[in-house]
């Protein structure tokens, strides 16, 4: 890869539809950084329902905008066990984020203008140099509309919540599947009407609806969508 450009590659899409997944393969094989920007916003949103800024499904922002300077997160890469590793303010938060209790809070922080400004801003910062695989909702459109590759992916919403809820309980989590499936619709439908940067599909991005492909299948026509940009 040293002698090729260094890419920016964007993958977009709606929750729980593996976005995560497939980019930490594809950085894997490229050699690249992954970085996940859904993490960061459940960072931000750990933090609030820590300092109590969240309550009854509305965020104190004025108390927000305090503390959001004190807020610091970064990644690092577990080479034992081949797991990217999620931290705020030098603590280890991997496992905590991805509960249901952050899930059901985090589209009340991605909505705030001040916490995406902080955390655009930090996604430019790490991707200035390329060599880069990031997921979100927004890094074709905001973070990154320059991207050499974008692909936005979806699947259906019974196919996420399945998916999702297996993740779950599969690591130990007492959920239901109906309450991941009104999780995930919810955030659909706040990601997609929110009025900063809202989740669209960018028109020069890749559609790839993964609800009928194996993990396999999808890696492979990524690649593919690579190898063809590298040529």
């Amino acid at each position: 890869m040293s002698t090729k450009k260094r890419l920016i590659i964007a993958i977009d899409g709606h929750s729980s539809c593996g976005k995560s997944t497939v980019a930490k393969k594809i950085a894997e094989i490229l050699q690249y950084t992954y970085i996940d920007s859904g993490a960061m916003y459940r960072a931000v949103t750990l933090f609030c329902m820590r300092k109590d800024i969240i309550r009854d499904n509305t965020v104190n922002t004025d108390k927000l905008e305090l503390f959001l300077d004190k807020i610091n997160i970064h990644f690092t890469y577990d080479n034992i066990n081949k797991q990217y590793l999620t931290w705020l303010n030098n603590e280890l938060i991997e496992d905590e984020i991805r509960e249901m209790a952050v899930s059901n809070n985090v589209s009340l922080i991605s909505k705030i203008e001040s916490v995406r400004n902080k955390l655009v801003k930090l996604q430019q910062k790490m991707g200035e140099n390329g060599g880069i695989v990031m997921d979100g909702r927004d890094i074709g459109t905001v973070v990154f509309p320059d991207a050499d590759i974008k692909i936005f992916m979806t699947a259906s919403v019974n196919v996420r919540a399945k998916r999702r809820y297996d993740e779950l309980t599969n690591k130990g989590n007492d959920v239901s599947l109906e309450e991941i499936k009104k999780n995930i619709e919810d955030r659909d439908f706040a990601d997609q009407n929110r009025d900063i940067a809202p989740l669209v599909q960018a028109n020069d991005a890749i559609l790839l609806d993964n609800s009928d492909l194996s993990k396999e299948e999808q890696l492979n026509k990524i690649l593919d969508i690579i190898n063809a940009k590298e040529k």
